[in-house]
């Protein structure tokens, strides 16, 4: 298991984990996992650490051995009405919110959340390089945006999201200055300055 760690707590601990906060197009997305005691993998980390296949393995472990999980998106015009962090946390509620397993307690990657449904929690900085749960969310959010981001390619191929997933690259930007800006941007964010760095 190498060094990710069980947390347990108590038991049902869902994990959460938020992907796309920093991008400028598409949504941000976040997944809940409840993994079962015990649960191993020789592939789980944090998302950002492994390579595309990687996280397909993963993601298969993830869905046939979770006691349960949940994935939400929130849209880009979501992101503009309430802000960034407040749609990442929403996102992560609402993934929590399509659990059928009721948690125990709640593990969330970074040091901003709101109380969900009277539930425990506990915020947990680099979380997702530190415990199953989180991990496991962390993977799930990835990928599902992605095949969005991919998706939404077809449509509008000059920004090249199949490759930067919306994130703020030189790419992305250069397209922005000549193509200008689709349903999918974030409309609130600094488009053609550098990315505000956000931190939840």
């Amino acid at each position: 298991m190498g060094r990710l760690r069980e947390y347990h707590r108590f038991l049902f601990e869902a994990g959460t984990d938020e992907a796309g906060r920093g991008c400028l197009a598409g949504p941000v997305t976040a997944a809940a996992v409840i993994l079962p005691p015990g649960f191993t993998s020789t592939l789980l980390n944090d998302s950002k650490v492994l390579s595309a296949e990687q996280r397909f393995r993963v993601e298969m472990e993830i869905e046939t051995f979770a006691l349960d999980f949940g994935i939400v998106h929130i849209p880009p015009e979501k992101i503009d009405e309430v802000n960034i962090l407040n749609a990442s946390i929403l996102a992560m509620h609402r993934a929590l919110d399509k659990l059928e397993v009721a948690p125990r307690h709640i593990l969330v990657d970074g040091n901003r959340f709101k109380p969900f449904a009277g539930y425990s929690h506990e915020c947990i900085v680099k979380g997702d390089g530190k415990y199953m749960s989180i991990a496991a969310a962390s993977v799930l959010a990835k990928n599902s945006r992605d095949r969005i981001m991919e998706a939404l390619h077809d449509e509008f191929p000059m920004y090249n999201w199949r490759q930067n997933k919306g994130y703020p690259t030189e790419e992305h930007r250069a397209a922005i200055r000549e193509y200008g800006l689709t349903k999918y941007h974030r409309k609130s964010f600094k488009i053609r300055n550098e990315q505000l760095s956000l931190e939840l």
